[in-house]
């Protein structure tokens, strides 16, 4: 899975209208118009870079701007907005950054993935689960690989927009 395509299946999966793109964007610190918005929604060919039409950093700034949008600024103890960290260091680290931003975000708990992961008719346990989500330097941190975040975002959409879903699938 690519960048692009991550962004393009939680539009997908949240049902995100274009304007909302653009102001998550925003809320994550960058700038982009309707033009870019719709090159970057634009599937990238198979065997093209990861980052060809999103860089690494700009899908984490998106996702925190997700952050932000739904769940408003961190304000720290002396009443002044915390900036978002840059979790992602290695391509190793993409999915599972995103795992745990997604999750807070959206107040999601490992339940909630179960059952994502579940609509998507994958069965894993607890604690599989909770390596892929665990700091990096903690001794039972697993990366977690493409099926994990793809299944993911495939169980939102079926549990979110069921009947989308069903309609693609008799196509």
């Amino acid at each position: 899975m690519n960048n692009n395509d991550i962004i393009i299946r939680l539009r997908y999966a949240l049902d995100i209208q274009n304007t909302d793109m653009i102001k998550i964007f925003h809320l994550g610190g960058i700038e982009i118009d309707e033009a870019q918005l719709h090159e970057l929604l634009t599937k990238q060919e198979e065997g093209d870079k990861r980052d060809k039409k999103i860089t690494t950093h700009d899908l984490e700034a998106f996702m925190n701007g997700l952050i932000i949008s739904q769940r408003g600024e961190k304000i720290g103890p002396d009443l002044k907005p915390i900036q978002p960290t840059f979790d992602i260091n290695k391509e190793d680290d993409i999915n599972n950054v995103i795992m745990k931003k997604l999750k807070i975000a959206m107040s999601y708990t490992s339940d909630d993935y179960m059952s994502f992961l579940e609509s998507a008719g994958i069965s894993i346990s607890k604690n599989e689960l909770s390596a892929v989500l665990r700091r990096p330097d903690h001794r039972n941190y697993k990366p977690a690989g493409d099926r994990y975040l793809r299944n993911i975002l495939k169980g939102m959409a079926i549990e979110y927009r069921p009947n989308d879903v069903k309609k693609t699938a008799k196509k």
